[in-house]
């Protein structure tokens, strides 16, 4: 495993600097500020090329499982409820098993997409829509409902522990624009325009070996100046095995950051809380990093996001 040594960290940012940063994303991002948002750069043309990282067939999930308990990071969790009638299985005859799902699609446990109606900042949505547009009734624009179509394209890992040589990062924690080009490097592949970028802190290796905390509160992500990387790629989408954002957030009066500068001035669709550790041991033992992707959000016409399940193909 290559290892990088650790930078002292990026610094924080006051709300003139995070203003400064915005400004400077939203007009890198200015061919993105349609409905689609960034969905824009998956050309036909780059999807029929994405299908040629195809080898082995292999198809991985990218999400975990709902999970039905609740926990410290996961307070309301989703509620499953069977109806199996009759219960008496000595009865004749044809009857179904029945359940019905009810859940908090932007918690700190599942995996889901944001739509561009996720983030309201400063009075408006993604592209100068109006707040007003998002109601207790849903999003009469740029719901999920954008991606009704599915999300396909060529997916790429940026696997930062690995880069790192540490099995996950601590919480709070931060990804820089240089570990993203240095996690390049070290497993020779390129991001390049109308990517997937999914970028590995190791949320829920760590989860899963010492148990849930407070997520809310404290977890690795992305620095907010990492968003820069992504705009000099131009990618289509960004995922995470965490929320994205790092916490405590690192920008002064803004808690959330990367999903302001990804969702609002970049027109990012993001994917947050996903799970790498089906995918990274295949991508290590392949030698490969990247692949075709697959997502297909429900189609939920005034919501602001949904559970998903990324599928890599390989």
């Amino acid at each position: 495993m290559a290892t990088h040594a650790r930078p002292a960290g990026p610094p924080r940012l006051t709300a003139a600097e995070f203003d400064v940063l915005y400004r400077r994303l939203l007009s890198r991002a200015a061919w993105a500020r349609g409905d689609r948002g960034a969905l824009a750069s998956l050309t036909p043309a780059r999807v029929l090329a994405a299908t040629r990282e195809v080898r082995t067939g292999r198809t991985v999930t990218l999400a975990s499982p709902v999970e039905t308990l609740p926990g410290p990071d996961n307070p309301e969790p989703a509620r499953h409820r069977m109806s199996v009638q009759p219960e008496d299985d000595t009865v004749d005859g044809l009857h179904f098993a029945m359940d019905s799902f009810a859940m908090n699609v932007h918690g700190d446990a599942d995996s889901h997409i944001d739509a561009l109606c996720h983030v309201i900042y400063d009075g408006t949505l993604h592209g100068g829509v109006a707040a007003s547009s998002v109601t207790s009734g849903g999003a009469e624009a740029l719901s999920v409902e954008v991606a009704r179509n599915g999300i396909v394209g060529r997916g790429v890992l940026l696997d930062v522990p690995r880069l790192r040589g540490v099995p996950w990062l601590e919480p709070g924690d931060h990804v820089s624009a240089d570990d993203l080009t240095a996690a390049e490097t070290a497993q020779h592949v390129h991001v390049s325009e109308g990517d997937l970028l999914f970028v590995r802190v190791g949320h829920r290796k760590r989860r899963s070996e010492l148990g849930a905390w407070h997520a809310a509160n404290a977890r690795a992500g992305l620095h907010p100046s990492a968003l820069e990387f992504l705009a000099e790629r131009r990618v289509a989408v960004l995922g995470g095995d965490g929320n994205n954002d790092t916490a405590p957030s690192s920008t002064e009066g803004v808690d959330f950051p990367v999903h302001v500068l990804a969702i609002h001035a970049m027109g990012l669709h993001l994917m947050d809380y996903l799970q790498f550790e089906g995918l990274a041991p295949v991508c290590e033992t392949e030698g490969r990093w990247s692949f075709l992707c697959v997502i297909a959000p429900l189609r939920l016409p005034d919501a602001t996001g949904s559970p998903v399940n990324p599928i890599a193909v390989l």
